[in-house]
């Protein structure tokens, strides 16, 4: 009886520690998908728009 419990508890904990990891590790993936497709929209804009947008920014 006690290795059953042992063993759902183990299970449980290293599923929490997989989740949580995969929450983080998901979270920092797409931030840095979000900055690579917001760089390549950047490097298209002209330089008027991209003036324009600094502007915006400092306000």
């Amino acid at each position: 009886m006690p290795t059953d419990f042992a063993s759902i508890l183990v299970l449980v904990v290293s599923c929490a520690i997989t989740f949580t990891a995969a929450r983080v590790l998901g979270r920092k993936w797409r931030e840095k998908r979000r900055e690579k497709e917001e760089a390549a929209k950047r490097a298209g804009e002209s330089r008027q728009v991209r003036r324009a947008r600094e502007r915006r920014q400092h306000k």
